[in-house]
């Protein structure tokens, strides 16, 4: 028997002071049994940076023809695909081909260092590309932070985000590798 996928009810406020989107959302956030809780935060701290009414999470890591999360306007167009940690160069062109905006996350500091070198000039051709490193330590803060039902405040100014729940506080603050358009 197949073990299923354990659902976190998140409640996320979200104050993007950049973008003056100051809002509620409440979540249920799948975690496939395979995905750490890490992984997962990272998918709730990327919906909090693009955060938008019709923003979806996509089905989960099996499956290869979703994103982690994307955007679709009134027509089912995509416009904006984001993925998490360090995909096939392919995967990022088909998702540049298929989307408006595409943002990865990248995290995994040693590998990342390494498949940035190998992939850096061939990613360099989607202009609709834009490439975040995430600093593991941050990521592990925001992974122990992961409860069943959790109550999120997520405050982003400049880029950074500094989550607080329950008397903890978490920064994150990815860093740009690569911007669409540049």
């Amino acid at each position: 028997m197949a073990i299923k996928a354990t659902v976190f009810k998140i409640k996320l406020n979200v104050a993007d002071l950049g973008r003056h989107v100051y809002e509620d959302f409440s979540l249920s956030v799948a975690r496939h049994p395979s995905e750490t809780d890490t992984r997962m935060m990272l998918r709730v701290a990327a919906f909090a940076m693009h955060a938008h009414k019709d923003l979806q999470f996509g089905r989960g890591i099996s499956t290869d023809d979703e994103p982690d999360l994307w955007l679709k306007d009134l027509t089912d167009s995509i416009e904006l695909w984001i993925e998490l940690g360090t995909p096939d160069p392919d995967r990022l062109r088909k998702a540049s081909g298929r989307s408006r905006e595409v943002v990865l996350y990248a995290y995994g500091e040693r590998a990342l260092k390494v498949w940035w070198q190998k992939h850096e000039s061939a990613l360099a051709r989607f202009e609709n590309l834009s490439v975040y490193s995430v600093n593991d330590d941050e990521l592990a803060a925001l992974g122990a932070l992961t409860s069943p039902n959790l109550a999120l405040q997520c405050t982003i100014s400049e880029e950074e985000l500094l989550f607080s729940c329950e008397g903890h506080s978490v920064q994150l603050k990815p860093v740009a590798l690569r911007r669409k358009g540049e």
